[in-house]
């Protein structure tokens, strides 16, 4: 198991990132994707066409979403938490991605940059 951590700057204010996280209409904008989601504590969620699939756990609106995120049959949840830090005029992202299976983590590591992070960079530079 393994743990990723790293910065994303969105060029948004909090509160729009967080709404593109929880919103179903937002999500399927910048994913291109079928999305499942509400902001309910315990309600479970699909995003990328059911790529990620997983349970909310926390929600602290235009401030922080932590989830787990589903892999099948692992020793520990695997816990995803997006903080968001107000920066001017954009949003620096803080990813903390925990109990990642070590033979998903390339992938899902190149995942976050090119398809969760690239798609929000998209979405919001345009």
């Amino acid at each position: 198991m393994k743990n990723y951590h790293k910065y994303y700057k969105l060029k948004a204010k909090p509160d729009e990132v967080y709404n593109a996280l929880v919103k179903p209409f937002a999500i399927e904008l910048w994913t291109g994707e079928k999305a499942e989601m509400n902001e309910v504590v315990g309600s479970l969620f699909s995003i990328f066409g059911g790529d990620i699939t997983g349970q909310n756990i926390e929600f602290v609106p235009n401030e922080k979403l932590v989830q787990e995120w589903f892999f099948g049959e692992v020793e520990k949840d695997s816990i995803v938490t997006l903080t968001l830090h107000a920066s001017g005029s954009t949003t620096n992202v803080e990813l903390m991605h925990q109990n990642i299976p070590d033979e998903a983590f390339d992938d899902i590591k190149y995942g976050w940059d090119h398809y969760y992070f690239g798609g929000l960079r998209d979405f919001f530079h345009h």
